[in-house]
């Protein structure tokens, strides 16, 4: 929980290094343990930087939506589709 916690706090994902740090267990073995749990969970998705920065942990929509619930809070509903009913006929 706590990484899941750390990684909805940043706005721009996190690193193996930041994670680490933000657990402050000492341990990449669990560091690692713990994203691989989230990773296979949908919770959370790893991006890589191309140009040489580091690669972030960032949190995905199902993952923003357990936060969510977590907290308490109602999750975002999805904007409805404009229908097609709505779209006034040509005139031909």
């Amino acid at each position: 929980m706590a990484a899941f916690n750390a990684i909805a706090r940043s706005k721009e994902g996190m690193s193996n290094s930041e994670l680490d740090q933000a657990l402050a267990d000492n341990s990449n073995w669990m560091t690692l343990w713990l994203t691989r749990q989230l990773l296979a969970l949908g919770f959370i998705e790893y991006t890589v930087d191309f140009f040489g920065g580091p690669g972030k942990y960032a949190l995905t929509e199902r993952g923003k939506n357990v936060m969510a619930t977590l907290a308490g809070q109602p999750s975002q509903p999805k904007p409805p589709a404009p229908s097609t009913s709505q779209i006034p006929p040509s005139k031909a």
